[in-house]
């Protein structure tokens, strides 16, 4: 079936989604998520003005030959925002594909291995008492695993936690302009064993812990955490240091046995082979928007598999719910599945995305829906205009740069 229209839907219903939708000549229609959290309108433009003019007229069931079109045709390649392009394009094209032969995304791709899929959720909280009340909580919905992270005393703000009153889930780009966060790293090694033992000793051990430490570490004092965690048998240590230096990892491998995760940040096979092939990391955690979409993904998860490195894909908020899904559908077939990042969506994002998947007992499910099992409302997509948005820059005490 050819397309006839490629269009760049950019709405904003409590953060800034781009939201690419495909027709084909029978009507059809499917939805892949363009989303670039801060840089979302050099992606919503590089697809209106460089890749849905090279779609239409295309047989859409060619989803392979469409991939390899857009990456090996274009002499500049890679990188996050070709990538994200890629990657919504190919997820419309499987979204179209399972609602033309009427099953889900899952089915095509060799049908479920496990009946759910297990999701991590976020705690947080501005004290390590906060940060209890919100792992009970998390813990009390049926959460077999939890992130955990909290303000580090001494310091103005720390990544990854709550706003109030938005529940689960919380916004970084939330400024017109970016703000100037302050790190200090000591601060941070002292108190992040402390947190990890007050959760534990509050806790218990019959769930997943996991951390984000965000590529804020050189590979000797990522080395020092995770051997200062490891009486707190963490699930994972999430971004120890800078995500392009992969010969790292092996520096913090060799000093500890806390399991490490990395990914979010990278967009191809290329970004990740050598951690993969031998054997630096235990967890791949690309998103399924960022890294060419579900082909490409697929690809990576099964190199993962052939050297037992396993799933722990990406699933923050600025990812939209047709990205989540996309995922999901992912995660329910692959066998090296580990683990799936949940945060949820501030509202109103559900007034803009119908969504087919559902919550129970830690595990989540895509739906039987045809496709993705997501659709968009327009009209209400059309409320809610694009807001500049920036995520923070990181400084250290000394107002030097560092990473974010």
């Amino acid at each position: 079936m050819r397309i006839t229209s490629a269009d760049v839907i950019v709405t904003c219903p409590g953060r800034n989604y781009v939201t690419l939708k495909i027709t084909t000549e029978d009507g059809t229609t499917g939805l892949g998520d363009a989303t670039l959290n801060g840089r979302e309108l050099s992606v919503a433009s590089y697809l209106r003005d460089h890749v849905c003019p090279l779609l239409v007229g295309r047989d859409s069931g060619r989803i392979n030959d469409i991939w390899q079109y857009l990456y090996r045709g274009a002499y500049w390649r890679r990188g996050p925002v070709t990538m994200t392009a890629i990657a919504a394009v190919d997820c419309a094209l499987w979204d179209i594909l399972g609602k033309r032969v009427g099953k889900p995304v899952h089915q095509l791709l060799g049908g479920a291995a496990r009946d759910g899929v297990m999701v991590y959720g976020h705690a947080s909280g501005q004290s390590v008492d906060d940060l209890l009340d919100s792992v009970g909580g998390f813990l009390d919905q049926g959460y077999r695993a939890v992130r955990v992270q909290a303000a580090v005393p001494g310091l103005e703000s720390t990544y990854g936690l709550h706003h109030p009153g938005t529940g689960h889930t919380y916004e970084p780009a939330d400024a017109a302009m970016p703000t100037d966060n302050v790190w200090h790293t000591p601060a941070y090694l002292d108190f992040a064993p402390e947190m990890m033992k007050a959760v534990r000793e509050r806790f218990g051990y019959g769930f997943h812990l996991l951390h984000d430490v965000h590529h804020r570490l050189s590979p000797l004092e990522a080395a020092q955490l995770g051997r200062s965690l490891e009486p707190y048998r963490m699930f994972w240590i999430e971004d120890p240091t800078p995500a392009e230096d992969q010969e790292a990892f092996r520096t913090i491998r060799q000093h500890t046995t806390t399991p490490l995760a990395v990914g979010e940040v990278f967009n191809t096979i290329w970004d990740c082979q050598h951690l993969i092939t031998e054997r630096l990391i235990d967890y791949i955690r690309m998103s399924v928007s960022h890294s060419g979409g579900i082909t490409h993904l697929r690809r990576i998860f099964d190199l993962a598999d052939l050297y037992g490195v396993r799933t722990g894909s990406h699933g923050a908020g600025d990812l939209s719910p047709v990205s989540f899904a996309a995922a999901l559908h992912l995660d329910l077939t692959v066998p090296n599945f580990g683990i799936q990042e949940y945060m949820g969506h501030l509202e109103p994002a559900s007034e803009v995305f119908r969504t087919s998947y559902t919550f129970a007992d830690g595990y989540m499910h895509p739906g039987d829906a045809p496709g993705l099992g997501v659709e968009i409302d327009e009209e209400a997509a059309a409320r809610y205009p694009y807001e500049a948005r920036y995520l923070p820059v990181n400084r250290r005490l000394d107002g030097s740069m560092h990473d974010w």
